[in-house]
């Protein structure tokens, strides 16, 4: 339960291939608690589109905020959280990039002795994961249905996105957490915990999928409310 010395707010960034709706069991536990809860629906089409996105929620919401980004998400709120609104970053199986780097820069720094995600070739400037591998891939942990409806509504990723270079990243004057999902065939676990550990991160591992924020949203919550509690005594 949220304390009333806590940052009341938060904001969620989804990432590629998905929309905000997969925040919904998140959504539901912060509320309960007593937070604010707002869901970017970012476009996906560019990292600065997508920041000016996630900035127009912020402005929105009431006091601080505790920015949490998921996957491609993680990018965009490391972009975003240098509005001084920002009181804390959540990162939840999240690419971290510094600045001058893009998710492109990060994927190709990622092991090659592992799997790698089933992202087809561009087709009109705009990604998408092979349908048939999607639930190994992205939802391993979920209900086969559920992984299998993932899969069928996929939303483009544009390429313009994966290649957009961080400014100023937020994680150098901001405190942030970080999710790494042990089980994620998406962004290498070594590669989360690489990422986490440059940012100084306080780090949680969690056996979960990429998908981790569908299938076990009392974990994410749970750190996002620790972030939230602990970000009240940062100076802003």
């Amino acid at each position: 339960m949220k304390a009333d010395s806590e940052v009341a707010s938060v904001v969620l960034v989804h990432g590629g291939f998905v929309d905000g709706s997969g925040w919904q069991a998140v959504h539901g536990l912060l509320a309960r608690d007593g937070y604010r809860v707002a869901v970017v629906q970012n476009p996906t089409l560019s990292l600065h589109g997508d920041a000016a996105a996630t900035r127009l929620i912020i402005a929105e919401q009431d006091g601080p905020v505790v920015l949490v980004g998921h996957s491609y998400g993680g990018a965009v709120i490391t972009e975003a959280g240098t509005d001084p609104k920002v009181a804390a970053l959540v990162y939840i199986a999240a690419f971290v990039p510094d600045a001058g780097e893009s998710v492109n820069t990060l994927i190709g720094g990622f092991p090659t002795d592992g799997p790698g995600p089933p992202i087809l070739p561009p087709k009109d400037g705009f990604l998408f994961l092979d349908r048939d591998k999607f639930p190994a891939s992205f939802a391993g942990d979920l209900p086969a249905d559920m992984a299998a409806f993932m899969a069928d509504s996929q939303v483009p990723w544009g390429v313009d996105a994966l290649g957009g270079q961080v400014s100023e990243p937020a994680w150098r004057t901001k405190p942030s957490w970080y999710m790494v999902t042990t089980d994620d065939k998406m962004i290498p676990p070594s590669a989360q915990r690489s990422m986490s550990g440059r940012a100084g991160s306080t780090t949680v591992e969690v056996a979960g999928s990429h998908s981790i924020y569908v299938s076990q949203p009392a974990a994410v919550a749970a750190l996002i409310e620790q972030a939230a509690s602990a970000a009240v005594a940062v100076p802003q």
